[in-house]
């Protein structure tokens, strides 16, 4: 099969995705494409926005529409890595007694880690190996975990009381962080009709598999991506550091901390999904603008004055795009 052959039935599967999403879910096409780039990219997704916007409802409609196991683990203070992870429990088989492996929740393909930053920095840590390595280890055993796995985590930004910040080593490995904005008067309208029709939501048929997001990730990886783009993107990485010669003010004033490697390596893979949904064989520039808030965002880290002035790692991103030129 030829890799033209293959773009074409990987883009046509992932077109029959958000075909599928899209009757479930109402506007959020953003939110949407940036859930779709994180699976073809083999990442993670932190979904950020006020409770009831349908995050929770995303995640579920994607599975469905994907037909892998789904799993939603409700974080809270009192939750314990044993209850994400899994435990050894002893078994009586046949009047043996030995140890054996009871899996927990993150032994999924899509997990929903809802309201993430309730649970202690103990709890929290347990996602790191399953979100980075892809395994888990529980009492010196390593346990693969299936592919495609993605975790989806949300966070409530305006009820801080009784939350634990996620800490940066965990926040930078994401590949997106996505804010979920309100819906529009319209598509407002659209949701509550939609979900009023009937006592129970009707979720798609699977209309792709495991299979296939695995051969489009293949596809997306050989998206060419020319070396000057390649260029762009480590000088637009590298002002975001204070230190840095092309630096605007912005960034030497209120940053602490710029985008770290991985936030690079995250704006290449986002760029070369994005050209993928969007139908290119390359990626053009428009790519790396339209995920750059996105796999950026979460690995700016403000100083003292930042914080005090109310600057966002937003406004310093746009500043950023708008100081360093292509070429």
């Amino acid at each position: 099969m030829t890799t033209e052959v293959r773009l074409e039935e990987a883009f046509a599967t992932f077109e029959r995705l958000e075909r599928a999403v899209a009757q479930v879910i109402v506007g959020q096409e953003a939110v949407v494409r940036s859930t779709l780039i994180a699976l073809l990219c083999r990442g993670n997704v932190l979904l950020e926005g006020v409770p009831g916007l349908g995050k929770t409802l995303l995640v579920r409609t994607l599975a469905h529409a994907l037909g892998l196991r789904f799993s939603r683990i409700q974080f809270t203070p009192d939750l314990m890595p044993a209850d994400i992870l899994g435990t050894n429990i002893i078994t009586d088989r046949e009047g043996a007694r030995r140890f054996e492996f009871a899996r927990g929740p993150i032994f999924a393909h899509i997990v929903l880690a809802d309201e993430v930053n309730r649970a202690t920095p103990k709890t929290q840590s347990a996602l790191l190996e399953a979100m980075e390595e892809r395994t888990v280890s529980v009492g010196g055993t390593t346990y693969a975990l299936d592919e495609p796995f993605i975790v989806l985590a949300t966070q409530n930004p305006i009820e801080m009381q009784g939350t634990y910040p996620l800490p940066e080593a965990q926040v930078d490995r994401f590949l997106l962080k996505v804010n979920v904005p309100f819906p529009s008067l319209d598509e407002l309208v659209r949701i509550t009709a939609l979900n009023t029709k009937s006592s129970s939501i009707s979720f798609p048929s699977a209309v792709a598999s495991a299979v296939d997001v695995l051969a489009a990730r293949s596809v997306v990886h050989e998206i060419p991506m020319a070396e000057g783009l390649q260029e762009y993107v480590g000088r637009l990485v590298l002002a975001t550091h204070p230190g840095n010669a092309d630096a605007p003010d912005t960034v030497r004033n209120y940053v602490e901390y710029g985008a770290s490697p991985r936030g690079a390596i995250a704006l290449v893979r986002a760029a070369k999904a994005h050209a993928f949904l969007s139908g290119q064989v390359h990626v053009r520039p428009a790519d790396i603008e339209a995920v750059f808030l996105a796999a950026l965002h979460h690995r700016i880290i403000l100083n003292f004055r930042g914080e005090a002035e109310g600057v966002t790692p937003s406004g310093i991103l746009a500043e950023v795009w708008r100081k360093v030129p292509v070429s």
